[in-house]
């Protein structure tokens, strides 16, 4: 695909609603739903297997997260009857926390949080995408999570690393828009929520640090 033709789709996608990027999408080629089951998760797992019922969703599950996204993952999965990929890392949690202080890294750890992400997270994801190897990568990306992604971020993208299509069906949507959906579906959601491996909103844990639209 050159990077004409995802300027094409692009412009072709600007405003259609997420249901139909993600019909076109899944008619591309093998595709999976990534998640860390974050808050507003169920949305594009909903949309996702609306679409597709069975299509994979990995999920790296580090072993830290708190009860409340597990609580959330395991309500979600049920719900909507998930073929959840769960990908874990070589390294256990504890053994992680008992060799890096005790404790899940804060955001002002850097040291701490770059071992976590590179281990714990980093590691089982790639591990994901290289045995699954999806032709399309669907993600709940979005631009207003961080400044770099508004700038970086389009609906449908190439991704050099995992040579696939990577599409950002909700990319322009406000939590409003998502408080809306989660209602109108009667959709589990939580708001507790932390990621050791970024330590806060404006740090990339590396999962979509490098983001490519540039052709094969």
């Amino acid at each position: 695909m050159t990077e004409q033709q995802l300027k094409e789709i692009n412009e072709r996608f600007a405003s259609s609603s997420p249901k139909e990027l993600l019909e076109w999408a899944f008619q591309q080629g093998e595709a999976i739903v990534t998640t860390n089951f974050r808050p507003y998760e169920s949305v594009i797992l909903h949309l996702a297997t609306l679409v597709q019922p069975s299509v994979p969703a990995l999920w790296v599950d580090h072993g830290t997260n708190l009860p409340e996204t597990y609580w959330f993952a395991d309500k979600t999965q049920k719900l909507l009857n998930l073929n959840l990929k769960p990908y874990l890392p070589k390294m256990t949690s504890a053994h992680w926390l008992a060799l890096n202080g005790g404790a899940v890294p804060m955001p002002d750890e850097v040291e701490r949080v770059e071992s976590f992400s590179r281990i714990m997270k980093l590691e089982p994801f790639e591990r994901g995408m290289k045995e699954l190897a999806p032709k399309v990568w669907i993600t709940a990306l979005r631009k207003e999570q961080n400044p770099q992604r508004a700038a970086t971020l389009q609906l449908v993208m190439w991704d050099a690393k995992f040579q696939c299509l990577k599409v950002n069906p909700i990319l322009n949507w406000l939590p409003s828009d998502l408080d809306q959906y989660v209602e109108t579906h009667n959709l589990p959601n939580e708001k507790t929520y932390y990621d050791p491996a970024k330590g806060d909103e404006k740090h990339e844990c590396g999962l979509h640090a490098k983001l490519v639209t540039d052709a094969k």
